[in-house]
Parts: C-alpha cells; sequence; structure tokens
C-alpha cells in the first residue's frame, strides 16, 4: 500500500535500493586462485572479487557435498570455485584423520572453514586485506579478518576437545592446537589452526570473537551439533571415549547411589513397620545364660579380679612400683644413644628386596652409582629476539633472545665451561669477507651440523664434541622450543655430573661439599639479564631438613597446647581451697611423662638392636601414643571422680576395684592395637614396617605404665599435693559438667526415636558417596609438597616440566653371562645390518616411534653397532702399533701404526671369538678425535663390564632418554613401559634383561602401593577383630559391630582424601594404619561399655554407654587431639599442612562422628544381646549396696 502512494520515479529507486542491499548482503569477498603465497610457497592466495556469488561447476558439487555435509547450499551460487574446494581437502586432511572419529566435532569444524570459504554471505562476516601490487585483474587476498561467534566458537571446541588420538595416547587436540590439550582453549585452538605458520594457511587469517555485531560485521554464528547429538544424515553420537558427556555418569556412582537408595528405602520400611506393630510391653532380654554367656562371664570376672590385685597393690607399694618404672624406663631409653636417624629416601620407601632395589644394586655393583647431578635452567627476562639472515638464499631465521650473542656470553661468565669449547673467542668468531658474513655462531643453532660431525660444516669448522669428548645433543641443553626448532628455544640447560660412590664416604663427602658450595653461590648469584634455576643432588634432603627444623617450633606449640589441656581437664575444682588438689595438675603431668617415657622406651629398645628411627616415627608416634594413653587415663581419673567409696573400703581396694572396672576396656583397645600395628610391619614399605613395630611397642608400654606408675600416683595424689593434707572422708563423689551433659542432654537425644534413622541414613550415606569415589583417590606423592613454600627447588621444579624436552636416561642392562663373541649373541644385540629384527636396539628403537605412548624418547645409544664401525680396516680408527702390538689412537702419525684387521673378505666381517675381545678394551679407551669419531671412551667406557682379565664381557647396557615427565603418573607409567619393554627383549633374547632408571626406586612403591593398602588395613582389621572377639569374653557380634565401624571409618578416610586432594602413597599409608589403631579407641570403649550394662533395651544400654565413657572418649581424645591439630595448619611445610593437618583432622572428626553417634545408634539396633552370666554376677556382686541395680525381670 505504501508502493501506491509513491510516484513511478519513486517506485524504481525504491525497489533500485532494495535490490542494492540485497546484492551487498550477498556478494563474495574472493573468488578462485591467484599467485603463490610467499609464506607456503606450495599453496595460491584467494583472488579478490567483490561480486555476487557465481554458481558451482557441476564437477565440484559432490566435493562441495563431502567437505560440507549438511550446509544448504546445493547448487546455489556461492564464493568458491573447485581449485579452492580441492584445496581446502588438502589443508584439512591433518584435522579429518584425528577429528572425523567423533562426526559432531568434524561437522562443526567444516563449518567453520567452508563458511570461511564458500559462502554466500562472506561480506557479513570477512573483512579481507588486498596486495595492492597485484594486477588490476586478479589480486591477491593476502589478509582476512573473519569474524566468528563466540557461541559458535566455544560449541565446537566442547564437541572436540575430548576427542582422542589413539596411536599416540594423547588428545587430538594436543596435536592440533600447538600446544599441550590441557592449555588449549576455544579461542586459541582456532588461532593456531589460522596461524600462518602452521604450514598449511597460505594467508594470515585474523578471527574475532564475538556473538553480537562488531564494526559493521555480523559474526558467523552457524547451528552445531553437541558431541552427544547424532547428525542429520545419520551419524550417531561421539564414543564415551571422545566425548566425556556422552558417558552419562560415574558408573560407580551410579551403583552406589542406587544401592544408597535401596538400602534407606528398605531400612525405613523396617524401622516405620517396627514402631507401628512393636508389642506394648517390652520383654526382658534376660533368660537362662548359655555356656558361651558363662564362659565370657568367668574371662571377664577373671581380668577383672587380676586388674583388681594389680590396682591394689600399686596403690599399697607406690615407692616400689614407680622407682621400677623409672628403672625400666631408664635401661630401655638409655638406647637412644646408639640411635640412627635415616633420611636416605632409597632407605625410607624401597625395600632391599624389592626389584627396583636389588636392579639398582646390581647396576651400581656392575657400572658404579648413577651420577650425582647438578642442574641450571636459565632463562631471561630481556625480550629482544633477533632475526638472523643466512647467506645463502632462504627465509630469515627467528632466534630467541636466549640464543641472542650478549645473552649467551652472559652465560659464559656464570659458567665458564659450557657451551662454545668454553670460550668467549670461540663463540665470537665468524667467517666473512668484505661484503657477506659467511657464517657465525646462528649456524651450530639453527642447522645443528655438530649433532651429525666432529667439526661443523659451514666456514667455521668449529669443533664439534664437548671437551669431555662426546657430542652435546640439542634437546639436552636447551629447552622450551617446538618440534625440532631449537632457535625458538626459551631456556638454556647445563648439567654438572659429579662421579657417586657407594661406599667412599670421603669422596662422597667431598662430592656433597661441592654441592653445598654450588648451592650457595647460585643462591646468591644475580644478574638483570639472566633467571637461574638450580638444584644440586643433595637440594631435596637438605630442604626436607630445613623443613624439619622450621616445624620443631610448630609441633612443640601442638603438643604444648595438648599437655596443658590435658594438665587442666583432668580435675573437677569445687572450691578455691581445693583448687590444687581438684585441678590434678599433678596426674596430668605424670600423665604426658608416661606417654613421652612409652616413646623413648621404644625408641630406646628398637636402637639398642640397630633399627634406623625416620622423621616420621619422630614426628607421628607421638601424637598416636598421646591419643591412646590420654584416652585411658581420662577414663581412669573420671571413673574414680565419679565413683563413691563402698563402707568399709579402704582407697587401695577402691582403686583396685575401679580399675578392675576400666582396665578390661583399656587392654582392650590397647591390645587390639599393639596386634594390629605388628600386623602391620610385615609391609614391605620399610617406611610403614618400622613406624608399625616402633608404634605397636610403644602402645604396650604405655598401657603396662598406666596400670602400674599412673594407679600408684593416682593413690599418691590423693588428698596430697604441694604439701596440702585435707582431712579424711572429705573427697566425695563428683560428677563433671561435660558427664552431666552426656548423661542429661547429649546421649538422650541421639538416642531419640525420630534422630536414630536420620543418624543411620547420613552415616551410611556418607560410606555410600566414599565408596563410590574410592578408586578415584590419586596415587603418589608430588615432590613440590615435600619443599618449603619458600624453596628454590619449587622455581626448579617449575621450569623443570615448563622447559624440559627429555626426561630421565634408562638402562637396559643385560645381565652377565650373554656371549658377545657369537654372531647369534650379536644379532640378538645389534641394530645394524644383519641383526635381528627383534633385536634389544631395534625393540628400544621401535619404542621410541611410539614416545607418548612407550615413553622412551630416543635411538638408544649402542656401543656393539659403534664398535663393529670402529674396528672395520676402511676405518682409520682402530690401528696398532705393527712391532709392539700396542694401540695407536687416530691422531698419532707413526708409519708402524696399521690398520687392526686386513682388508680380506674375513676382515670385512664383525669381529667373532677371540677377535672380538682383543679389540673391545682398545676402543673403550679410545677417546674421540677429529679423525676418528667413533672412539668409546667417552659414551661407553662405564658401560661394559669386562671380566676375567678383559677376556670376556660381564653385564652391558645400552643407554636411551625417557620423555618428559611431570606428576607421579608420569613416572610411574615409564617404569611400567621400560619393564614391560625389558620383559619383551628378555624374551626374545632367552637372557634377562631389566630396564633402570636412577628414579624407579623411588617410584616402584606405586605399582603396589593399593595392594599395600588393602593389605595391611584388613590385617589391621582382622587383628581388631579377633582381639575384641576374646577380650569381651568371646561376644562375636560386638567384635562384628567394631570392625564394621572401624572399616567405615577407613573408607570414609578415603573419601575425605578425594574430596581435599590427598594422594595415597607411603605417608598417608602411614597415617592410615594410624587412623585404624586411634579409631579403636573411639569405638571399643563404647561398645565394651554396651555389654557389661545391665540396662533392660538395647536403646537405655547404649545410652548408659554413651553417657559414662561417651565424656572420657570426648575429653580425652578429640578436644585434646582438636587443639594440637588446629596448630599444624600454622606450618610452613606443604606435607605438614597436607598429610597431617588435613589427615589428622579427619581422623579425629571421623572417629569421634563415628564412635559418639554412629555406634550408639548402631547398638541400639543391632547391639548384642545382655550377657545373662555377666547381669546375674553383677546384681550378685553389688546386692545389699547402693550400686544394686533397681531392674525388673
Amino acid at each position: 500500500s505504501v508502493l501506491i502512494t509513491l510516484s513511478s520515479g519513486s517506485k524504481l529507486s525504491f525497489l533500485f535500493m532494495l535490490f542494492f542491499f540485497q546484492v551487498a548482503a550477498d556478494h563474495c569477498v574472493w573468488y578462485g586462485e591467484c599467485g603463490p603465497s610467499k609464506q607456503v610457497p606450495d599453496k595460491k592466495y584467494n583472488c579478490n572479487y567483490t561480486g555476487p556469488p557465481k554458481p558451482l561447476e557441476a564437477e565440484g558439487h559432490e566435493l562441495l557435498t563431502e567437505l560440507c555435509p549438511g550446509l544448504d547450499y546445493g547448487d546455489r551460487a556461492i564464493c568458491c570455485d573447485v581449485a579452492q574446494l580441492r584445496t581446502l581437502k588438502g589443508s584439512l586432511q591433518l584435522p579429518l584423520q584425528f577429528l572425523s572419529r567423533c562426526p559432531a566435532c568434524y561437522f562443526n569444524l567444516m563449518t567453520l572453514f567452508c563458511e570461511l570459504t564458500c559462502s554466500p554471505h562472506q561480506s557479513q562476516f570477512m573483512n579481507t586485506t588486498i596486495d595492492t601490487k597485484g594486477t588490476t585483474i586478479d589480486k591477491n587476498v593476502v589478509a582476512v579478518q573473519y569474524y566468528i561467534g563466540q557461541t559458535f566458537t566455544d560449541a565446537m571446541y566442547n564437541a572436540c576437545k575430548d576427542v582422542q588420538a589413539p596411536s599416540s595416547n594423547v588428545k587430538a587436540l594436543s596435536l592440533l592446537c600447538g600446544k599441550d590439550a590441557s592449555q588449549c582453549n576455544a579461542t586459541n585452538w582456532i588461532q593456531y589452526l589460522f596461524d600462518i605458520n602452521n604450514g598449511q594457511t597460505p594467508f594470515a587469517i585474523d578471527p574475532k570473537f564475538s556473538d553480537v555485531p562488531l564494526s559493521g560485521f555480523n559474526p558467523m554464528n552457524n547451528y552445531t551439533f553437541n558431541c552427544t547429538e547424532g547428525l542429520d544424515d545419520g551419524s550417531g553420537p561421539c564414543s564415551c571415549q571422545d566425548c566425556a558427556a556422552a558417558c552419562g555418569l560415574d558408573g560407580m556412582c551410579v551403583v552406589m547411589w542406587l544401592s544408597y537408595m535401596s538400602f534407606l528405602l528398605v531400612f525405613f520400611g523396617i524401622v516405620i513397620g517396627a514402631w507401628c506393630f512393636r508389642r506394648r510391653t517390652i520383654m526382658s532380654e534376660y533368660v537362662n545364660a548359655s555356656y558361651c554367656e558363662r564362659l565370657g562371664e568367668r574371662f571377664e570376672n577373671a581380668m577383672r579380679e587380676v586388674f583388681s590385685s594389680w590396682g591394689s597393690f600399686c596403690v599399697r607399694y607406690p615407692l616400689l612400683v614407680i622407682l621400677g618404672c623409672i628403672i625400666l624406663v631408664g635401661l630401655s631409653s638409655a638406647g637412644l644413644v646408639y640411635m640412627r636417624i635415616t633420611t636416605d629416601p632409597v632407605e625410607l620407601w624401597s625395600s632391599p628386596s624389592s626389584q627396583a632395589r636389588r636392579e639398582k644394586d646390581y647396576f651400581d655393583s656392575h657400572f658404579g652409582p648413577f651420577f650425582r647431578t647438578a642442574q641450571l635452567i636459565i632463562t631471561t627476562p630481556v625480550n629482544h629476539p633477533e632475526i638472523y639472515k643466512p647467506y645463502f638464499p632462504g627465509p630469515d631465521v627467528p632466534f630467541n633472545t636466549i640464543l641472542t650473542k650478549a645473552i649467551l656470553h652472559e652465560v659464559l661468565d656464570l659458567v665458564p665451561q659450557t657451551t662454545f669449547q668454553n670460550s668467549h673467542t670461540q663463540l665470537d668468531r665468524i667467517a666473512e669477507d668484505e661484503f657477506f658474513v659467511f657464517a657465525d655462531y646462528h649456524m651450530v643453532f639453527f642447522f645443528l651440523q655438530c649433532t651429525a660431525s666432529l667439526n661443523d660444516t659451514t666456514q667455521l669448522h668449529d669443533p664439534c664434541l664437548g671437551t669431555y669428548g662426546g657430542p652435546v645433543f640439542p634437546w639436552l641443553a636447551m629447552g622450551g622450543y617446538d618440534g625440532t626448532n631449537y632457535n625458538n628455544a626459551t631456556a638454556l640447560v647445563i648439567t654438572f655430573p659429579l662421579n657417586n660412590y657407594k661406599d667412599d664416604i670421603v669422596k662422597k663427602g667431598k662430592a656433597m661439599a661441592w654441592e653445598k658450595e654450588f648451592i650457595r653461590f647460585m643462591k646468591n648469584y644475580s644478574h638483570p639479564n639472566l633467571t637461574v634455576s638450580f638444584s644440586a643432588e643433595r637440594s631435596i634432603e637438605d630442604e626436607i631438613d630445613r623443613e624439619s627444623d622450621s616445624d620443631i617450633s610448630t609441633i612443640i606449640l601442638s603438643y604444648a597446647i595438648m599437655f596443658i589441656y590435658i594438665s587442666l581437664a583432668l580435675g573437677h575444682i569445687e572450691s578455691c581451697r581445693r583448687v590444687l588438689v581438684d585441678s590434678k595438675i599433678s596426674l596430668g603431668i605424670a600423665g604426658i611423662l608416661i606417654v613421652l617415657s612409652s616413646v623413648s622406651s621404644s625408641l630406646g629398645i628398637f636402637s639398642y638392636f640397630g633399627v634406623p628411627l625416620t622423621l616420621i616415627i619422630i614426628e607421628v608416634i607421638p601424637f598416636l601414643v598421646l591419643a591412646v594413653g590420654v584416652d585411658n587415663i581420662f577414663i581412669v581419673v573420671q571413673t574414680y571422680q565419679r565413683d563413691e567409696r563402698l563402707p568399709d573400703e579402704e582407697l587401695h581396694q577402691q582403686i583396685g576395684r575401679i580399675l578392675g572396672d576400666v582396665a578390661p576396656s583399656m587392654f582392650l583397645s590397647s591390645f587390639s592395637e599393639t596386634v594390629a600395628f605388628f600386623l602391620g610391619a610385615l609391609s614391605n614399605m620399610p617406611a610403614v614396617r618400622t613406624f608399625s613395630m616402633f608404634a605397636g611397642l610403644a602402645v604396650v608400654i604405655d598401657f603396662l605404665l598406666q596400670i602400674s606408675c599412673f594407679v600408684s600416683l593416682l593413690g599418691e595424689s590423693r588428698g596430697h599435693l604441694c604439701c596440702v593434707k585435707l582431712p579424711e572422708g572429705q573427697e566425695t563423689k563428683t560428677d563433671g559438667c561435660l558427664f552431666q551433659f552426656f548423661k542429661k542432654v547429649y546421649a538422650p537425644f541421639v538416642l531419640k526415636e525420630w534422630v536414630r534413622p536420620i543418624v543411620v541414613a547420613v552415616f551410611v550415606g556418607m560410606l555410600s558417596f566414599s565408596i563410590a569415589v574410592v578408586n578415584k583417590v590419586e596415587v603418589g606423592l608430588d615432590q613440590k609438597l615435600s619443599m618449603p613454600d619458600d624453596s628454590y627447588v619449587l622455581d626448579y621444579f617449575k621450569n623443570l616440566s615448563e622447559y624440559l624436552h627429555t626426561g630421565a636416561p634408562v638402562y637396559f642392562v643385560i645381565e652377565d653371562g650373554h656371549n658377545y663373541s657369537s654372531l647369534e649373541g650379536q644379532n640378538a644385540v645389534c641394530g645394524g645390518v644383519g641383526c635381528n629384527n627383534d633385536s634389544l636396539v631395534q625393540q628400544v628403537y621401535a619404542a621410541s616411534l611410539l614416545s607418548n605412548y612407550t615413553t622412551i624418547g630416543f635411538t638408544p645409544s649402542s656401543w656393539l653397532d659403534d664398535y663393529f664401525d670402529w674396528v672395520k680396516p676402511r676405518s682409520t680408527c682402530c690401528r696398532v702399533n705393527n712391532s709392539t702390538g700396542l694401540f695407536c689412537n687416530a691422531s698419532v702419525v707413526d708409519p708402524l701404526c696399521v690398520p687392526c684387521r686386513d682388508m680380506t673378505a674375513e676382515g670385512k666381517m664383525r669381529p667373532q671369538g677371540d677377535d672380538f675381545m682383543h679389540f673391545l678394551p682398545m676402543f673403550l679407551s679410545d677417546n674421540p678425535n677429529p679423525k676418528c669419531g667413533k672412539g668409546g671412551h667417552a659414551a661407553y667406557a662405564s658401560a661394559v663390564d669386562l671380566i676375567d682379565n678383559n677376556t670376556h664381557v660381564g653385564a652391558t647396557y645400552f643407554m636411551t632418554y625417557h620423555t618428559i615427565l611431570k606428576e607421579s603418573p608420569d613416572f610411574v607409567d615409564a617404569l611400567k613401559m621400560a619393564r614391560a619393554l625389558a620383559r619383551n627383549i628378555s624374551t626374545t633374547m632367552d637372557h634377562n634383561v631389566f630396564a633402570y632408571s636412577v628414579f624407579y626406586v623411588f617410584y616402584e612403591q606405586y605399582l603396589t602401593i593399593i595392594y599395600d593398602t588393602a593389605l595391611n588395613l584388613c590385617l589391621s582389621l582382622l587383628a581388631i577383630f579377633v582381639v575384641t572377639t576374646v577380650l569381651l569374653g568371646f561376644e562375636l557380634w560386638s567384635a562384628v559391630l567394631v570392625s564394621c565401624t572401624i572399616a567405615m571409618i577407613l573408607v570414609n578416610m578415603f573419601g575425605v582424601m578425594w574430596l581435599w586432594d590427598i594422594s595415597l602413597n607411603a605417608v598417608s599409608l602411614v597415617n592410615l594404619v594410624m587412623c585404624c589403631g586411634i579409631s579403636v579407641e573411639f569405638c571399643s570403649h563404647i561398645v565394651r561399655a554396651f555389654t557389661v550394662s545391665v540396662k533392660s533395651t538395647r536403646v537405655e544400654r547404649a545410652e548408659e554407654a554413651l553417657a559414662h565413657m561417651g565424656s572420657s572418649v570426648f575429653s580425652g581424645i578429640t578436644l585434646t587431639k582438636f587443639g594440637g591439630i588446629l596448630i599444624l595448619a600454622l606450618s610452613k611445610s606443604q606435607i605438614f599442612q597436607v598429610f597431617y593437618f588435613r589427615m589428622y583432622l579427619a581422623i579425629v572428626l571421623l572417629g569421634a562422628t563415628h564412635g559418639l553417634i554412629f555406634l550408639p545408634v548402631l547398638l541400639s539396633y543391632l547391639g548384642p544381646s545382655a550377657n545373662r552370666a555377666k547381669v546375674f554376677a553383677a546384681n550378685k556382686r553389688f546386692a545389699g549396696t547402693e550400686r544394686e541395680p533397681l531392674l525388673n525381670y
């Protein structure tokens, strides 16, 4: 209707404007291909074209459908021709090979490139730069800005980020992003794909990311497919391996969730049913006692009588008992003069009988210990790269700042014996005339002629061997480069190998003294243009020692807080006049001294037998014994405080009776822990084994001192302290506030009818969660955690993983007994002509081709192959004096020196038999030189063990390198792969071959750490079960409940470890074993109080047990430990914060909640029936007294 009102001229103008805008919206920015690209000569620029899209030729329809499936181009006009489509296909072959396994990922990627290349709407999201020097007809498009929607970018990345590359065992983006997949994101991936330096992009493409119009352009934001979706052409969703979202929920989580829901359904059904249909009248549990119950009562009564008699004796003869204890403690502690502390990591973490330890000893005995290494990683904060322009035709070569001459001179000033034959003059050498510089130091780095010859092949002809006589490989000396572009290096790596000595303490001491001075010098070194991180062989051990020293104050403060609390908490002050008596400070101090005495006695006794101590023992065992000992002390003292002396009962009889009541419970917990710890000593891990032995003995001694020395002191403390004498009979029965709270508030609340089901549901939920994540707890120990926060080694570790491209050397050792003199024996090992395809060298070489999977980084160095080349008659290497028969080095000019072997058919063959052994010592003593680069002394002097006066070859090794290893799983995988390869070689050679690297002895423990953990904890639980069964008077079901509760605590510990990023290793295993012992304290006292209770129902018995024992457990363990643990959070040591503060806090909180909340509820539901024999005996024992139970039968 609007058009009707316009004039005819206006109509034409309006229609023309609509047509113009439509054309403008649809016009192209290029079409067809023009001149060759300057950056990628085998590719071409696109031709500038701003006209409308053109119909695609018929021959291109199939290619367009193949490359751009699902895009609605069809026969429509587009902005590319067939040649461009062919170029696109060729450029995307690599992404096609790796990403097409996930259809959605590949579709989204092709959408990105198809829209760029062919879209008829190019002008809406592309802005081009034209080469103005081109012809007026066809000008090259030399750059383009590509506006891409951020939503599209993120969706494409999310669909592709998990796609795997099976051949290299990494994610595909690691190969297509220019960096590791972990560092790749949505934007830098596309930036790399469009980077002109990637070898595929013929011109610069600058991606601009935005979801809103930008600079007048509408970003390309086409529809994308999620990796969980199928495509319109029928392709299915990506697999779980290539798409984490397609995996669904974790199987273990699903199983545990369903199990938990099923449990809740059944449990609440039973609870509701029992509540609705239970009998109005509760029947008594007491009927005639069975034989087992009578047996249990007799055993219980026997223990009561023994401990009662012993307690009475200790109170009547305190001087004798105390003096005897002091003498025994003194004699035991005197062994500390023989104390030896082990800080050697090998002795701590590797069993002498382990495979890695045996292989290390074999290697050390035949080839000598591995070098002690000191290393510098040098970077520069200066950012002034330079461009090297070669004399001959070729592209300019960029050199990073670290490789500029000024920086290299400064590195030579720091370390004079490093590069360029240790000479500033050598570095400054150039070959030039008045017009050109033909060669300078750049040639060494860029062309690396030195890796292939003894003199570089430039006009400089510099010597290429290091001063030690061997080559210096660029992958060892430089870091931070990409591929083999060493000119892009951002770091220099300088390694100082020091001779190591296994048994020579003097020489080893000199090496350590050099390292100490090296560390001191580097700590004080400072240069504005150099940033140096460094480490020496002794660095880690030194830093751990420094860390331990710095944490002494934290540990002392932690124990001081616990000691002060114990000293004050044992008392119950009633009046100012009785403050010195009621505070029980003397008893608190005595209890603490008993704990320390038990620890020192344990250390001293084992020191008599030469068992070395470890820092773990010194730091952990006092904490453990304090938990166990203090709990028992609180039970004894608080039971005494709440007890009222019977008529005509003397003090020694009262304390004896109290000890008879509580000592069986103390004996139960202590003996259970002792047996559990001693069974833990069966572990093959030295740190765990020694901890278990020392801890078990310390707990035994602590218990013996408590029921003897402490009982005597308890008797003496009544009315006597600091010269204060109280009248007889003034001390009366008292109930502390905490006991009153537990008895009147806490215990009744926890055991209410509606609270108990909630408690069960919560704790079973915690258990289900922990089981679901137990397999997700990481294995290993990040070595950075063992360092203080301010350690210089942390910078070294950071740069080690950031810059280095080569891992530790790995040696494939052929044990003594292989026949190298025979042709068959040689063919089984060598890698040259005529050697077996499955020889040792060939197999290691094949493994190096799959380095991402095998972790073998390079071809092995083979002394045997180099020896064959060295001894050839056409070589100038092997010569002997014709008159003396002595070896002539290739550099010796003497007419009497003739080739070792004649130029005959036999002489050209490999040496065998006596010939082989005759020339081998000469090869191993020959230093490489410009006339003979095959001399074996520099590279192989220690690789061949000649025996029987140089007449036979003993053990030998073939060395290569691992790939760079950063985290504990990397080291463990490297160990596994190397051993698998060595086993395969042993099978094909029919002779024992093993792989050895210096780190294997430390990481072998992680191959079996899961098995060791399961074995240790299961043995501990079994010991607790057996001991609890016997000492509870053969109460089998009670022992089951105790064991199950402790097992729940341990499983929940794994849940905490996963939540709090605590890995499983020897340190955490020691803590788990300790957790097992401390958990006994939280559980056994409650269960025993339940079994001896004479109340009528399970709920009442559980309430009585929780009221009477719960307060002692809470005040004795929980509060004591809690204050001390919080102080550990102040430690500067990361390992203290992670493995002590976090794990100790979890142990105490989980133990307290399970022992004081869950266990009483569990007993109220599933606790054993009352032992009728014990009830009848208790009634008979207290008949006629005020303690007679008021029960109705």
